[in-house]
């Protein structure tokens, strides 16, 4: 499946925020990239354009790209609810950020990358989509082959500090989690408003 493969500490400095989970070169350099980077900043920005980088923001954050997270937010808006909420929901319960929110990836890069490498078992059964989705009651498993266990433990020890969440519940000793129910608004750390997303798609 395409994904991103451009620089990604040039795309977090543009917005002033690590998309990407931690990078020391968006330390080093926090303004934006460019001539005039550390004054870019500066420049009054039009509705439009806040609203854009908002979406743009969410949608490198969850490594998705325009095609697919167009049909997220289509999908979002026809469901009944607040579309703002239901497209975080969406985006929180694909395979990938799954993977990751229980630690077995450091980022959601690595997640979706242990995903596709079929390391992952969905109530048993190996899924190598990295955007399935999830649903309550779903358990998510390393796969038992040695090259599986060794890389998610690694990946545990990498994020032992790491703060869990309360819609999923994980066994790092068994690799193992189980998804209790559906993330709540309060549950995501997006870095969007995303109500200023549906008002864009909304035009």
């Amino acid at each position: 499946m395409a994904r991103y493969t451009g620089p990604r500490a040039k795309i977090s400095r543009r917005f002033g925020v690590s998309l990407f989970g931690p990078s020391k070169a968006f330390e080093r350099r926090n303004f934006p990239p460019g001539q005039h980077g550390v004054r870019a900043g500066r420049k009054k920005k039009s509705e439009y354009s806040v609203a854009l980088g908002e979406k743009q923001k969410l949608r490198f954050q969850y490594g998705v790209l325009e095609k697919q997270f167009r049909g997220y937010y289509e999908e979002a808006a026809r469901r009944r609810g607040v579309t703002g909420v239901i497209l975080l929901q969406l985006l929180e319960t694909r395979l990938d950020n799954v993977v990751y929110r229980a630690g077995f990836g450091n980022t959601r890069q690595s997640a979706r990358q242990i995903v596709n490498h079929g390391h992952i078992l969905v109530n048993g059964r190996t899924v190598d989509i990295a955007s399935f989705q999830v649903k309550p009651g779903d358990v998510i498993k390393v796969g038992a082959k040695p090259s599986s266990q060794q890389l998610s433990t690694r990946m545990t020890d990498l994020t032992q500090a790491a703060p869990g969440v309360d819609w999923l519940d994980v066994n790092k000793d068994k690799l193992e989690a189980t998804v209790s129910r559906v993330p709540e608004r309060s549950d995501i750390d997006p870095l969007v408003n995303e109500q200023l997303i549906v008002e864009l798609y909304s035009r």
